[in-house]
């Protein structure tokens, strides 16, 4: 997989790479590959919330493909970056996982669509490495499905009730809520997809130039932020709460860097403190944030916490019985196993908890792999601070989604649907695809 560390000499991973470049194309072929690329993923991003699953495995297995023939016909790069490392060590350890699970069918279609998954993320990142300004193309591509979705969505407000009634639980605290799920078919699921697009939006608002495109942003910003508080789903608001401060406290760290130390530590912290301090009140004096709040903190006398207090207890269970090797990746291995594990009435298709799922499916080595991710991820992004403004701007808005991404994740698994984790894999690629000088 490229990565913006490949900088150096050949090193261990040379071997991994070596099948690279074996065809040596004219320029022109290679332009056409990357216009292709660009074109595939604009059209997957543009349409990711309205794709049919048919449709969405199509364009993800394309994408692959188009990725090895790129990587065919191009030069390996010369040092595999630690972000990618870390991805690669996780599949590794998917893949043993796989081999050493009891349902070993199940789990290899869960690992099938992790390589599916991870093709589009090697094309994101050879793209993005090849032709910078394809960011902002896909950026707006994100956003145009974004603002679609949001319009739609918010016409159910003046739908009728009866159509939203599916998603309001007669036994929780915040019953009869009307909560909107636009096309996607879930309030959560929406509020997971549109959460990341909020920052984009934000930073595509300050980076990008011209009326029409500023406009764009802007209007894309402010549906998806209203129409994530309209989903009233818990995480997605507290998925919104932390990418919004992580969003204000870069942007204020980057701006603010030639200013004296202490105004440089000052601003910061007073802005971040009204921002909590309208939080406050806006879950004190809002009666139906106050309610959404209030049923968080009801703990097992809320139905739906109730639910997931009980499914949490299962997923411990079983990673419990398999704290190494786990039971194999995918939801298909997950249902599989998890019947033996459930309480009475309590059946689920996931552990509602991203930590929590990784650890079932693939252990403890598994969940380390993954913060060593996130610990290189950051590291990564927080390294352009102090760099140019496209580039430095384009991984605030990254580490922002990711931070959202994160929170949503703590307490739901709306994460790994296509629609929401290709975002992700989209976030992730562009802290890759930027320069390593800071």
């Amino acid at each position: 997989m490229a990565s913006a560390d490949a900088t150096q000499t050949a090193s261990g991973g040379a071997l991994l790479v070596r099948w690279q470049g074996v065809i040596t194309p004219d320029q022109a072929v290679l332009k056409r590959l990357e216009g292709l690329a660009g074109l595939l993923l604009l059209a997957l991003f543009t349409g990711l919330p309205f794709f049919t699953r048919t449709g969405l495995a199509l364009v993800i297995a394309a994408c692959g493909v188009l990725w090895l023939l790129w990587c065919l016909c191009s030069p390996p790069p010369r040092r595999i970056g630690t972000i990618s490392r870390w991805l690669m060590l996780f599949l590794a350890i998917a893949i043993v996982t796989t081999g050493c699970s009891p349902v070993p069918i199940a789990a290899s279609k869960g690992l099938i669509k992790l390589l599916s998954y991870l093709g589009v993320y090697a094309l994101l990142c050879k793209l993005l490495l090849s032709n910078s300004r394809w960011w902002n193309r896909l950026v707006a591509g994100l956003l145009s499905g974004g603002l679609l979705s949001s319009v739609l969505a918010l016409r159910q407000l003046y739908a009728s009730s009866e159509a939203l009634a599916g998603w309001a639980d007669p036994n929780s605290i915040s019953a009869g809520t009307i909560r909107i799920y636009g096309p996607l078919g879930n309030p959560n699921l929406l509020a997971g997809y549109l959460l990341p697009l909020i920052p984009f939006a934000a930073i595509a608002l300050v980076r990008w130039r011209g009326v029409g495109a500023q406009l764009f942003a802007g209007t894309t910003l402010v549906l998806a932020a209203t129409a994530t508080l309209f989903t009233y789903s818990r995480g997605g608001w507290l998925g919104m709460v932390a990418a919004g401060a992580v969003l204000l406290l870069l942007l204020l760290l980057r701006w603010t860097r030639h200013w004296p130390p202490l105004w440089r530590r000052l601003v910061p912290l007073a802005v971040l403190l009204v921002g909590a301090a309208c939080l406050v009140v806006a879950a004190t004096q809002i009666d139906p944030i106050r309610t959404r709040i209030t049923s968080l903190l009801a703990g097992r006398g809320d139905s739906s916490n109730n639910f997931r207090i009980n499914v949490w207890m299962a997923a411990i269970q079983m990673v419990q019985d398999r704290p190494w090797l786990g039971i194999g990746p995918g939801n298909t291995a997950f249902n599989s196993i998890y019947p033996l594990y459930q309480q009475p009435k309590f059946n689920a298709l996931s552990a509602y908890s991203v930590p929590l799922e990784i650890l079932v499916e693939t252990g403890i080595p598994g969940l380390l792999a993954c913060l060593g991710l996130l610990a290189s991820s950051l590291r990564q992004g927080l390294k352009q601070l102090n760099a140019d403004a496209p580039s430095a701007l384009a991984s605030i808005a990254s580490l922002a989604a990711i931070a959202g991404l994160l929170m949503q994740g703590s307490t739901d698994t709306i994460f790994f649907r296509p629609e929401v984790q290709l975002i992700g894999w989209f976030a992730l690629a562009s802290l890759v695809s930027q320069p390593r000088e800071s």
